[in-house]
């Protein structure tokens, strides 16, 4: 990298801090700590940080109070770390100018893309911050899913998806790397209306890939088969 990119990782437990620090210095990002929210405050504003991974519950000050003064004085991008169920937070979390969150437990990889593809949207809008909407955006090489307008577009061109399809290719993108099979596809994806069976989640993934590929055969290739255990959303960020 030309410049450095300063990270700021917030959370109470120095496990989680650790790793997150761990992973992006090998993306050659300059990590900070702060272990609650009262420092991380203090340091968000006294320092220049290109993102800021933000637990929620914490002692002190929690995350949503930390967005909240952050934004009086500063447009620094957020992604808010959140445990399951607490969809709520997640909603206060957007409310208060979060940018993105990832869910607990996370992996470590997918924490890496979040603050990648947050960092590209800065660029792509000439890091004018103040007048970025907030959006939930997954964006990774050849594939961006706009959740708030439940658009797919593949290398830069829209493709039309069934709601199956659309809700498929979200679960798989929202953890990058990791295998699902095909009875908890159809736990998560299909849940109580589904009374077929396995290879309904073969057939949507086949036309999955189809539709990519009209597109962008790079965008289809990041769903991936493994042989004898089910499906992965691959993301190739070319190294």
């Amino acid at each position: 990298m030309e410049t450095e990119t300063k990270v700021l990782v917030v959370d109470d437990e120095e496990r989680i801090r650790r790793l997150l620090r761990m992973y992006l210095e090998r993306e050659e990002f300059t990590v900070e700590e702060a272990a609650n929210g009262k420092e991380a405050l203090e340091m968000a504003l006294a320092n220049d940080y290109h993102v800021i991974i933000l637990d929620i519950m914490m002692p002190e000050m929690d995350g949503i109070e930390v967005c909240q003064e952050l934004r009086k004085e500063k447009s620094t991008p957020v992604i808010m770390l959140t445990a399951k169920g607490e969809e709520s937070n997640r909603v206060q979390g957007f409310e208060v100018g979060a940018d993105d969150y990832i869910v607990k437990p996370f992996s470590p990889r997918e924490a890496v893309l979040r603050v990648k593809a947050i960092l590209r949207r800065v660029q792509s809008s000439q890091f004018n911050e103040a007048e970025m909407p907030t959006r939930d955006v997954l964006v990774f090489p050849h594939l961006t899913i706009d959740h708030d307008a439940h658009r797919v577009t593949a290398d830069g061109q829209e493709v039309s998806l069934t709601p199956k399809e659309y809700e498929l290719l979200c679960f798989l993108a929202k953890s990058p790397d990791k295998v699902f099979n095909r009875e908890q596809l159809l736990k998560e994806v299909w849940q109580y209306e589904f009374f077929g069976d396995l290879r309904t989640v073969d057939t949507h993934i086949k036309r999955l890939r189809e539709k990519l590929s009209k597109v962008s055969k790079d965008a289809a290739k990041m769903i991936v088969t493994v042989w004898g255990v089910g499906y992965k959303f691959e993301v190739d960020d070319g190294k």
